[in-house]
């Protein structure tokens, strides 16, 4: 499938995307508002129908779309050309892509009516605000010093946490937000900075170059944190128009033809993988050849000048697919069922009012009486579900951590096949020499690392996949829960009316599970999310964020703290001639290297899987636990809401006369103005669709 965008038709879909995300707060706005108005005035009346709980919802639901972006994290090697892909993308020179940027600075890119920079710092230093120049002037660093660094495995600025840059471009003002990582080719402590806020973002954007086809690095960073994790990453193929270049005839057509062809037949070996959704190939919807350069000269030149033959088009057009017409609906969609459930338990409440509102009040006392047993009943399907949810839990901590146990304890196993892929490229018998020993300790050491990082990583998707399968089976788990305490609800309706209930359908015709078990499902996730530690507001659930910080306490450095740093980074020379490599080749004094290395190594490994053992499971018990406590919460919550229904009816006709008929119609305007906001909501998302289509 080929789609195709220039930049305004882009700004534009944003634009009607961000309209309707305007329009459905509202609607939320109002239904929140009339939620709060009817309780505050049944406190005068008949009563609250008890519904903190939906006014809550609704009211997180509306900030969340009011404030809701789309946002692109950049990944990619350093010398790809990330910079000056986003001046392209945004329209504007705006940053510095003749800068190597080698920097600990990770910068968010949001919209604000005024150029300005605030950086944020750890260890609770205050923000600091500053302008545009001075921010590049103070965070990029010449080409020659962030070789130094690299070198030294040093952070250019440790003491920055990330830095927001607000700039009023239409682009970013239609709703996108780009995150901007430092390279990738640099410290395992810098690639994790990167790396850490992927969960959080929409869409990852990896930019390669077309001269420098899937290196080493990019390959390793794609198997260890990009494979396997269920991400919509789009591929750029960045400095296409180079391979003509670098043509003898670059007029020559078939030259340039079997050329292009080569690089393709890379990046389809490469990348074809990572194109797989559900059995399909969208290889074509993923994977695109770009010149930046070329589309950002055509932007400054003429903001309007269409950009075919850059790539962009092209590129553009399977992003605003993904983001306008995928995410965004998915996203209005999920608000519109949290809507559509509000409406129907505030529907139900007054239905259970009205009939109630004649009956006296010893008559009102036997009806809530004869509910008590149900009420138990819907205790023992919390209680119930409850214990499912803890004992998931102990089981998958427990072997979760047994996994990484025997996962850690099997590495000097393979030790020796495995490293060789990470072993240094500087000449080994070169490194006797002193002048050179101390850089082969670092790219010795730097080796080690990358080892351990990619070994942890490879065993933390299994732990994932584990976890993921538990809170699948836990969803399922609560559909039928959930089936079971709506049937024992309808009972509590019948005896308090005196009438039948029919299975709960919402106002759509279709069956309705209750709020509490359709967000354990997972039906809802309306996070903002948390990227850069700016601000996570979620009414679902993201266990993988719990995970991911809590499995912070393992690492290289977890690996390193114990085993002897003095043996990878200490004099490797004198190792080698106790080998006696004066009459040894090259590679088998390196063999032998790698055989020490293993035997230092496997002295620690039991104490490295013994002492992590625990934190690791503590890990694990907190998704479940987090888990836990919000579907109790919610339970309790919509046990409580029915509970306090009744006893706020009878606390009223304990001690006032209810005016019937003015308290009749105060409810059914309720039901009425609830509904109507509803059905807006409805007439936004039809209309929404009916653009895209």
């Amino acid at each position: 499938m080929t789609y195709t965008t220039e930049p305004g038709s882009f700004i534009k879909d944003l634009d009607k995307v961000a309209k309707a995300r305007h329009d459905f707060a509202r609607c939320l706005g109002k239904i929140a508002t009339t939620l709060n108005e009817s309780e505050s005035e049944g406190e005068s009346a008949s009563g609250g129908l008890g519904l903190e709980r939906d006014i809550e919802d609704i009211d997180l639901a509306r900030k969340n779309l009011q404030h809701g972006v789309f946002r692109l994290l950049i990944l990619g090697d350093m010398k790809r050309g990330k910079s000056t892909f986003l001046n392209a993308l945004i329209g504007e020179n705006l940053l510095p892509s003749d800068v190597n940027p080698c920097t600990a600075v990770l910068t968010v890119l949001r919209y604000g009516p005024q150029k300005k920079v605030t950086v944020y710092f750890k260890e609770g230093k205050l923000p600091e605000q500053m302008d545009f120049p001075t921010f590049k002037q103070q965070y990029t660093i010449e080409a020659g010093e962030a070789k130094k660094l690299e070198e030294g495995k040093k952070i250019a600025f440790p003491n920055v946490n990330y830095a927001v840059v607000e700039y009023p471009l239409p682009l970013l003002e239609k709703g996108i937000e780009i995150v901007d990582s430092p390279g990738l080719n640099d410290t395992e402590a810098r690639n994790e900075l990167s790396l850490s806020y992927i969960n959080n973002c929409h869409a990852i954007l990896f930019v390669f170059r077309a001269d420098q086809p899937v290196t080493m690095t990019e390959r390793r960073y794609l198997e260890n944190y990009i494979k396997g994790r269920g991400l919509t990453v789009f591929f750029l193929i960045n400095a296409w128009d180079e391979i003509r270049k670098a043509l003898i005839d670059p007029d020559d057509t078939q030259e340039l033809q079997e050329a292009e062809g080569k690089v393709r037949q890379v990046f389809l070996t490469h990348l074809a993988e990572y194109c797989q959704v559900d059995g399909y190939d969208i290889y074509d919807e993923r994977v695109f050849e770009i010149s930046s350069i070329k589309a950002l000269r055509r932007r400054v030149k003429n903001a309007d000048e269409g950009l075919e033959g850059t790539g962009f088009t092209e590129f553009m057009g399977a992003l605003n697919t993904f983001l306008t017409k995928e995410r965004a609906v998915a996203q209005l969609r999920q608000a519109k069922i949290l809507a559509r459930q509000t409406y129907n338990h505030v529907n139900e409440a007054i239905d259970r009012r009205i009939p109630l509102l004649e009956k006296d009040v010893e008559e009102l006392k036997r009806r809530i009486s004869s509910v008590e047993p149900e009420f138990k009943e819907l205790t023992e399907i919390r209680d119930r579900f409850k214990d499912e949810i803890i004992n998931t839990r102990d089981r998958k901590a427990r072997a979760i951590a047994d996994s990484f146990r025997t996962y850690i304890l099997n590495l000097g196993n393979t030790f020796e096949s495995d490293f060789l892929r990470y072993q240094p490229d500087i000449g080994f018998l070169d490194s006797l020499n002193k002048g050179r020993r101390e850089e082969f300790n670092a790219a010795f050491k730097q080796a080690f690392e990358q080892y351990v990082n990619d070994k942890i990583s490879a065993w933390e998707l299994t732990a994932e996949r584990e976890i993921q399968d538990a809170f699948a089976q836990l969803s399922q788990s609560a559909s039928q829960y959930g089936s079971a305490y709506t049937k024992v609800a309808n009972v509590i309706s019948e005896k308090l009316i005196g009438q039948k209930v029919f299975a709960s359908q919402n106002i759509d015709g279709e069956e309705s599970s209750p709020a509490w078990a359709s967000w354990a499902m997972g039906f809802f996730s309306l996070a903002l999310g948390n990227v850069a530690g700016i601000g996570l507001a979620a009414a679902g659930f993201d266990w993988k964020n719990i995970l991911v910080n809590s499995l912070a306490v393992i690492g290289i450095w977890s690996f390193l703290s114990i085993f002897s740093i003095s043996f990878i980074a200490g004099p490797v020379g004198l190792l080698i001639l106790g080998l006696g490599v004066g009459a040894w080749q090259a590679d088998q004094a390196r063999k032998e290297l790698i055989k020490a290395t293993k035997k230092e190594f496997v002295k620690y490994v039991p104490q490295i899987a013994q002492s992590q053992w625990e934190p690791i499971h503590q890990a694990v018990k907190d998704c479940f636990d987090a888990y836990d406590r919000e579907v109790t919460k919610r339970i309790n919550d919509d046990i409580n809401s029915r509970q306090a229904e009744l006893d706020n009816l009878l606390q009223q006709k304990l001690s006032r006369e209810i005016n019937r008929d003015k308290e009749l119609k105060r409810l059914k305007n309720v039901d009425a103005e609830i509904l109507s906001e509803y059905r807006n909501l409805e007439s936004v998302y039809e209309d929404l669709l009916s653009y895209q289509s």
